[in-house]
């Protein structure tokens, strides 16, 4: 089966939503997904879109998801993209559609001369680790992430 990989459009919205709780379920963070359709047809299609998102097809049937944005490295001195979620549905896994989300994304670095394309993936996700192993990407061992929201994030703006 060839999988059909396009950007997503104003219409997909509920199913972008569906696959980010998907995910969220996936990953034991379904407390944390409290994002809205709105929010997702805003920030994705609004006037200025900061995130995109692509939509990967089997026979016309959408089975997962790629929502990135672009960053920036001062020291390779290019834009990169940021893949923030990749999710394809169990069903659907060993399809080739992850690999092509991934290969489209990596098609775009290429394209646009993006210096590179980067993730995170939770220590206990074996098989996605495996799997981006398989496709020759590096662990960044010396990085940890640091994240900071809520009262911490209000108390740092001085409000």
């Amino acid at each position: 089966m060839p999988v059909a990989i396009r950007p997503a459009v104003p219409e997909d919205s509920a199913l972008i939503l569906r696959f980010i709780r998907d995910l969220a379920e996936y990953e034991k963070l379904l407390d944390e997904a409290v994002a809205t359709q709105d929010d997702v047809t805003v920030a994705l299609f609004g006037e200025n879109p900061k995130a995109f998102c692509d939509i990967a097809e089997i026979d016309g049937e959408p089975v997962g998801f790629a929502l990135w944005f672009y960053n920036f490295s001062t020291f390779v001195g290019r834009h990169g993209i940021y893949l923030e979620d990749l999710f394809v549905r169990p069903e659907a896994r060993g399809s080739g559609a992850g690999k092509a989300l991934l290969a489209n994304l990596a098609r775009r670095c290429l394209d646009e001369n993006l210096g590179r394309l980067e993730w995170a993936v939770l220590d206990w996700n074996a098989p996605s680790i495996a799997f981006y192993d398989s496709l020759g990407a590096a662990t960044m061992d010396d990085w940890t992430v640091r994240r900071m929201t809520g009262e911490p994030l209000r108390k740092l703006a001085g409000g």
